[in-house]
């Protein structure tokens, strides 16, 4: 994928806003940051738009502000002078998506149709937007036209809010959402940035679905290992033995030997590993990158967090 297609993958949702009124720009920026989704695609359907690019892109360096609704080489233009770090467009406009592709800014075009998507493989494209999405039959088409497609990426847009979020996100081949709940025109309007502080960092704690899966225990061998997993027999867990470790059912795995951890471990499950290192370490958290474990798609499967809670190693898995 595209680099910025990539950081849109970690951060996972992206607000789309219709700003009217530029002075708004950096106060919604702002609660967008703090709630955790340093993103933006700000669509030109208001005159304020490449104004509030602007201001976002000067103000807020880190943050990946992108111009949507992009419907001609004008418009391109001003994006691009703005600001702008990323394009997209709701449908698929060859002669537009070249155009964008010759000025340097990377671009996801809209799609909803296998055609479409076979022209944007023939630009050299591997992330498109799907839109409208709920309309164009949600997560089982993509998953039907990306079957041929293997190496097609999609952002899905339209109809996107926190119940259906993880149908799409679920799907490996969607790379990030598009989504306007948090940032609805109201709430921007009343200047009621606290609400869309508050509304962002709950679609990302949605998003990441944290959980808590088991808790390990360190034992000295295999014998007590076995030992301490059957005294949960007591509660009808059952035992399972494994190569390095005993499991109690599934909330209590009893290692053979020293693990991770002064005591032992705990895993937290959640919805998908890379994001949840990506927004956890924006909030400080450091991670044991030896301990990183990826799958064949070479997405972390397992991470340890550097510090131990009470004597325990803590770390991450895909729930």
């Amino acid at each position: 994928m595209d680099k910025i297609c990539e950081e849109l993958y970690k951060i996972g949702i992206v607000p789309v806003i219709a700003i009217d009124d530029a002075k708004d720009a950096e106060p919604l920026a702002e609660a967008l940051i703090k709630g955790g989704l340093p993103a933006a695609e700000v669509t030109f359907r208001t005159a304020a738009a490449e104004e509030a690019i602007r201001i976002i892109s000067e103000k807020f360096p880190e943050m990946i502000v992108g111009a949507g609704t992009v419907l001609n080489k004008e418009q391109a233009d001003r994006a691009k002078a703005a600001g702008a770090k990323f394009i997209v467009s709701p449908g698929f406009n060859r002669s537009n998506v070249e155009y964008i592709q010759s000025i340097g800014v990377p671009v996801v075009p809209g799609t909803a149709t296998p055609g479409e998507v076979e022209q944007a493989i023939e630009l050299g494209l591997d992330c498109v937007k799907f839109f409208p999405a709920e309309q164009n039959g949600g997560i089982a088409k993509i998953k039907a036209m990306a079957a041929p497609y293997t190496k097609m990426h999609f952002m899905p847009t339209g109809g996107i809010n926190k119940n259906n979020l993880n149908d799409y996100l679920g799907f490996n081949k969607v790379f990030c959402c598009g989504g306007s709940w948090m940032v609805k025109k109201d709430l921007i309007a009343a200047g009621k940035f606290d609400e869309i502080e508050a509304m962002t960092r709950d679609a990302v704690n949605a998003m990441l679905g944290f959980t808590m899966k088991h808790v390990g225990i360190n034992e000295t061998d295999a014998a007590a290992a076995e030992k301490t997993a059957d005294m949960f027999n007591l509660f009808g867990f059952g035992t399972k033995v494994g190569n390095s470790s005993v499991f109690a059912g599934s909330v209590v795995e009893v290692m053979k030997s020293q693990g991770r951890g002064t005591h032992g471990h705990i895993a937290i499950g959640t919805n998908n590993v890379d994001r949840a290192v990506y927004h956890l370490g924006k909030q400080g958290v450091k991670f044991d990158e030896t301990s990183f474990s990826f799958d064949a798609d070479n997405h972390l499967k397992v991470a340890y967090l550097a510090e131990e809670f009470g004597g325990f190693a803590v770390h991450l898995v895909k729930n």
